[in-house]
């Protein structure tokens, strides 16, 4: 009975089994691109190429490559009013350059569309879910989104953020401001008081579009390597006063759909 119950237990910790788990990683990295409408076609082409540049950089692979374990996993999807489960490129591990240009290369291919609304909160608890769902094991757990607006549809933001930080995850932005809207303010104060949160996040704001792909590659390698942003960050400790729903206001019958009572 010994010798059986010995042999059970070497196949249970067998080499093929160990090797089938999942490995560790530094950071789960999961990278959620705005492709609302109010970018037009050559901003999302100019944004796509930065984050395919980006993942190509040799400062990102280095910084992958000097991680404790050197490797990590990384995800993408694009969003909009809702979350574009097409657009979705499954969790990939990246230890070298041969590696992160395959995952740049299955961005690269795919069509470039916009779509209507910009739901800052479907898109955190989308990507939520799938941070909390993979198989990965990493020190950090990361959520970089991009956007150029403020939330106008779908659950209100804070709410989705917080879900996401109880669960250790860290949210950094990317605000794109090169049409800025002054009836909604600064988008990079309304990303750090509103979007962005946990440990050591931060936002990193976009005036023009040859600053993309220098922006992504600058935010990328700072969540590979865990640093501190560089001072012209915005840190999420700067506490901007904004207004976290100031993109339902300005959409029209916002305040019929909160007080239906109301008579006008």
């Amino acid at each position: 009975m010994w010798s059986i119950l010995a042999l059970i237990l070497s196949l249970g910790s067998s080499p093929m089994q160990t090797a089938a788990a999942p490995p560790d990683v530094d950071v789960e990295l999961l990278l959620a691109v705005d492709v609302s409408g109010s970018m037009d076609m050559e901003e999302a082409r100019v944004q796509r190429s930065g984050y395919v540049q980006a993942l190509r950089h040799p400062d990102f692979i280095n910084a992958i490559e000097g991680g404790f374990l050197g490797r990590i996993a990384i995800g993408y999807f694009e969003w909009a009013g809702l979350v574009n489960e097409a657009s979705l490129v499954g969790w990939q591990v990246i230890e070298n350059a041969k590696d992160a240009d395959a995952f740049a290369s299955l961005i690269e291919a795919r069509p470039i569309g916009p779509r209507r609304g910009t739901s800052l909160s479907n898109a955190i608890l989308f990507g939520t879910n799938l941070i909390e769902s993979n198989a990965f094991s990493g020190t950090r757990r990361v959520l970089d989104i991009s956007g150029d607006g403020p939330n106008n549809t779908g659950p209100p933001v804070p709410p989705a953020r917080d879900a996401a930080l109880a669960r250790g995850i860290v949210i950094n932005g990317l605000a794109i401001m090169i049409r800025p809207s002054f009836s909604t303010g600064p988008l990079d104060e309304y990303y750090t008081a509103c979007v962005i949160g946990g440990p050591g996040s931060f936002v990193l704001p976009v005036h023009e579009p040859e600053d993309f792909a220098i922006a992504i590659r600058q935010k990328l390698v700072l969540e590979v390597s865990g640093l501190t942003p560089e001072p012209a960050a915005t840190p999420a400790a700067a506490h901007a006063a904004a207004d976290c729903m100031i993109g339902e206001r300005l959409r029209p019958g916002f305040l019929d759909r909160i007080y239906p009572e109301l008579d006008r």
